[in-house]
């Protein structure tokens, strides 16, 4: 039995999406294969509304993320944490031998923007990084405030995780004043994992000109100049069988769903989700900050979530347990890619029956 997955990545994938991974491989040196990133850099500009180049890599998002932070911080990084996932951006600061103070939010809680820009203001820091929408505890944190306090600071390098966000979470980019946005394929764009993306802004691409020991596969600057020069082909292989589903999956996005419809339906769906975990639990963290890609919930019931997913796995279903620290505390249900409102409610009506409430 196939177990329809409810967790915040990897996704559901629609089946016409995983048969363009089963295609006949091209060369990556040719024509079509340039064509091909071409559309994806262009339809992938349009979803995050800027002009900024788009970079792809084959590896999660964790390896752009590593290509931000080493290539484009000149002094030291500044990483604004609201969860396990935040944490991330030190933790790869530091293993890169890379300067880096973190600031740490109360869990459920986001970046406080008068806190950030105290922070920001002693000006140690020439790169700050924090998250977009944390998955550990479901909390996203308000953008336009924080850019409001970022864009005080002009030399700084503006990197933003956006691996569960992006194409379930509408942010303009241009407008924020992102300079590296990074996303990975196995979120809400709705594919299988094993492909990431960044934006990359001009500011960002002179700072990693003065920046030495940038690494050599997520080398950014070498990523940028290797596409602009080659026209759109990279230094190392890529997955041409993953950016053979993603050409197709943003054109669907765009053109077919339409983008805004996409963004409406996983409000609408992170609602009932939100509404239902009112009801029978109780909503972990900041409720005026929620995330539209997966709630967090308080297990107040004192439920045994293993248990409950060996029961949903029965019926063809998965959920997730807390992550970190909330392992014990809480339980998630992801609400993201190609899931439709009435996969949500048979599984709420599902787990309703397991716990009988």
């Amino acid at each position: 039995m196939h177990t329809k997955l409810f967790i915040p990545g990897p996704v559901e994938v629609r089946e016409d999406v995983l048969s363009k991974i089963a295609l006949p491989q091209i060369g990556h040196r040719t024509k079509e294969a340039s064509e091909l990133q071409r559309r994806i850099s262009e339809n992938m500009q349009r979803v995050w509304n800027t002009k900024d180049e788009i970079i792809l890599s084959t590896s999660s998002g964790s390896g752009l993320m590593e290509g931000a932070i080493r290539s484009c911080t000149g002094k030291k990084a500044a990483v604004f944490s609201i969860g396990a996932f935040g944490k991330k951006w030190y933790e790869i600061a530091r293993a890169n031998g890379i300067e880096a103070d973190i600031f740490e939010s109360n869990m459920g809680d986001i970046s406080d923007p008068n806190l950030m820009d105290k922070a920001l203001s002693r000006g140690k820091y020439d790169l700050v990084a924090i998250t977009h929408n944390e998955t550990s505890t479901g909390i996203a944190n308000p953008m336009e405030e924080i850019a409001q306090v970022i864009k005080k600071y002009p030399d700084l390098v503006f990197c933003l995780d956006m691996v569960s966000s992006a194409g379930g979470h509408k942010v303009n980019l241009d407008q924020i004043g992102i300079d590296i946005a990074i996303t990975s394929s196995q979120k809400c764009l709705g594919l299988p994992a094993g492909i990431s993306l960044c934006s990359l802004s001009k500011k960002a691409i002179e700072r990693a000109k003065i920046v030495k020991n940038r690494g050599y596969y997520f080398d950014l600057l070498k990523l940028y100049d290797h596409i602009i020069k080659k026209d759109y082909q990279y230094p190392s292989t890529p997955s041409i069988s993953h950016m053979f589903a993603l050409d197709y999956q943003l054109d669907y996005i765009l053109n077919v769903e339409g983008i805004e419809n996409r963004y409406q339906r996983h409000l609408d769906m992170a609602k009932i989700v939100r509404d239902w975990a009112r009801d029978k639990f109780q909503i972990f963290g900041n409720e005026q900050h929620l995330s539209r890609t997966v709630t967090t919930i308080a297990n107040t019931r004192n439920i045994n979530v293993e248990d409950l997913n060996n029961g949903l796995k029965e019926r063809g279903m998965m959920i997730s347990n807390g992550y970190g620290d909330l392992k014990e505390e809480t339980f998630r249900i992801a609400h993201m890619g190609d899931t439709q409102v009435e996969d949500i409610n048979e599984l709420l009506n599902n787990i309703n029956d397991i716990l009988k409430i």
